[in-house]
């Protein structure tokens, strides 16, 4: 999985283009597809599996990576440092977790191309605590839900918003939005790598979900339920039936009627119901603190 040999962003103009173009050739996997890969380089290292990982894989870090071209760096830099991160991503993904790889390498992706930011920023020098990276990586697009995207300062108001949401002080929003916004207007003038140029206001990032986020989504919840369905794996029929009827029914059952079901009192259904909820509860905690771990190396932006 050697870096040189995935597709690059050439400079000048249509480099980006081309890139898209021939990362669009490689096939998506199926789950069966993806997993089957996995195993492979997982149990015997075979880097042609692990090469398909990659290349099936790097829309996710263009798409990615595009959501940060509004900090002025060349883009194909950053696609560099996420496609990093998607490999190492895949270096330690295990298929027998229950969760997909995208959902799993959107962190590396985010944190390799962070810490380039990070590091490429001689602004954001100061920005090393965890507060102040995430008020780095979020003031831009706050600003833009608030409709404060003009120049010059924030009012009051938004200041306070911004700080509240973000959980960080007000005079380290100000301190920030003054050192992001400097003297440059959105008009003016960036070249971002060569042949390839613009204007700050054509770099601002789109917050509308795309279908890759989408799906991301979906798939997250598809791993909340079977993390949820493994965990109602330590449960016997009835206290699977009580614990369903109770707690994931829309149009929950009434004590009376599980007490009629199984022939017991309504206090004994009731405290069934507890157990099941405590059991349930203590295993997919333990289930997330096992995914927590394989992700610990991800430092929370």
């Amino acid at each position: 999985m050697a870096r040189n040999t995935l597709p690059s962003v050439t400079a000048g103009e249509g480099g980006l283009n081309r890139y898209l173009d021939e990362i669009r050739k490689f096939p998506m996997l199926e789950p069966q597809q993806e997993y089957m890969l996995a195993k492979r380089y997982q149990e015997h290292d075979d880097r042609n599996a692990a090469h398909q990982l990659v290349t099936s894989h790097l829309r996710l870090v263009a798409k990615i990576a595009m959501g940060y071209r509004g900090y002025g760096l060349p883009i194909g830099e950053v696609i560099s440092e996420g496609n990093v991160g998607l490999m190492q991503a895949v270096k330690k993904f295990d298929p027998e977790r229950g969760f997909r790889l995208a959902t799993y390498a959107m962190w590396w992706i985010k944190a390799a191309i962070q810490e380039y930011i990070l590091r490429s920023w001689s602004l954001v020098k100061m920005g090393t605590t965890a507060n102040q990276k995430r008020l780095f990586f979020n003031l831009r697009r706050m600003k833009s839900k608030i409709q404060a995207i003009e120049e010059g300062d924030l009012r009051p108001d938004q200041v306070a918003e911004i700080a509240n949401k973000l959980q960080v002080s007000e005079a380290e929003v100000v301190s920030m939005n003054q050192r992001l916004s400097g003297d440059a207007s959105l008009n003016a003038p960036i070249k971002a790598s060569e042949g390839d140029s613009g204007q700050w206001q054509d770099w601002l990032v789109d917050d509308r979900d795309s279908q890759e986020e989408t799906l991301i989504e979906q798939d997250e919840l598809e791993t909340r339920r079977a993390m949820l369905a493994r965990a109602m794996g330590n449960l016997n029929d009835r206290e699977k039936r009580i614990f369903s009827a109770r707690r994931l029914s829309e149009d929950p059952v009434t004590l009376e009627e599980l007490s009629t079901e199984f022939d017991i009192s309504r206090e004994r259904v009731r405290q069934i119901e507890v157990r099941a909820f405590e059991k349930v509860q203590d295993a997919v905690q333990k289930l997330a603190a096992e995914q927590a771990k394989s992700l610990r190396v991800i430092e929370q932006a």
